[in-house]
């Protein structure tokens, strides 16, 4: 059944938006009322578009907080409009083995070859620690029980290996290299995991704003395989039901357009049960990064 945007629709979405409300909530009250992502979406974008056109409101705090990215902003994509086989990152070609539009998930072959893979796990042993994550209280880091694994960061560009990787990835997904955070390397070991959670910064933690004077939100992410766990160790997607095996030289690519869960991004490294698994890491902000 076909869904109606109505007066009553828009005049209701601009008294959220003046009332202080973000696009999120405000779009996640439209979908428990039973309208459809597409179509709520749709009509949050027009009506508060027109609405600011129209009345030259200045937006709320709150609604600014969010807005960038917002949503249906544009964000880092690979080009698939013809289903091809395989896409031309530069110096290499890369399988497209999966493609999900909503989320946007994308699953690449042969992203990496065996001796990039090896060289970067050679780059970083050196120096790796106990894997931190952002504290969103404060802005900082800390150290996490829902992350087990030990990590390390390059700095951008600080090598020929590292340059032609971000290269490859910021042709692949058609997003500037300067956008790009230093590639981090992770090292899980046997019961070594990293519990479902979502990569962009929460912009209702106060820490957030310092988070984002770097380079703004996080809209992307890409997931690099660099060894083979004789078990376990995938990348979960439990919002949508999908595992991603961890094969050397693969990777998963996801992309998001809002801080939000309706993003369906929650994502998550499941345990390794036997071996050990080797990932690299490259996020994607909305503005260079610095």
């Amino acid at each position: 059944m076909s869904q109606t945007i109505t007066p009553e629709l828009r005049r209701w979405i601009v008294e959220q938006a003046v009332a202080g409300h973000t696009p999120e909530s405000v779009l996640e009250a439209m979908m428990k009322a039973g309208w459809t992502e597409q179509v709520a979406t749709a009509a949050l974008e027009n009506t508060l578009e027109q609405h600011l056109r129209e009345r030259a409101v200045v937006p709320s705090a709150a609604a600014v907080r969010t807005a960038s990215p917002g949503v249906g902003a544009r964000v880092p994509d690979l080009d698939l409009s013809r289903s091809p086989r395989q896409v031309d990152a530069g110096d290499r070609q890369v399988d497209v083995l999966i493609s999900l539009a909503q989320p946007r998930v994308v699953v690449l072959g042969n992203l990496l070859s065996a001796e990039e893979c090896d060289a970067l796990i050679a780059a970083a042993q050196p120096r790796m620690a106990r894997s931190l994550t952002v504290q969103t209280q404060t802005g900082g880091e800390e150290v996490n029980p829902d992350r087990t694994s030990s990590g390390m960061f390059f700095n951008r560009g600080e090598s020929e290996l590292i340059r032609r990787v971000e290269a490859r990835i910021a042709r692949l997904v058609n997003w500037p290299l300067e956008n790009g955070e230093g590639m981090q390397v992770l090292h899980y070991r046997p019961g070594a995991e990293y519990k479902p959670h979502y990569d962009y910064f929460d912009p209702d933690e106060p820490g957030t704003p310092t988070i984002l004077q770097r380079g703004g939100q996080r809209v992307g992410t890409v997931v690099m395989y660099l060894n083979e766990p004789a078990c376990g160790g995938g990348t979960t997607f439990p919002d949508i039901g999908l595992e991603v095996a961890p094969k050397r030289g693969n990777a998963v690519f996801f992309s998001y357009d809002r801080p939000s869960p309706a993003t369906r991004t929650l994502h998550g490294g499941a345990p390794v049960i036997e071996g050990d698994k080797w990932v690299a890491t490259k996020w994607l902000r909305e503005r260079e990064f610095a």
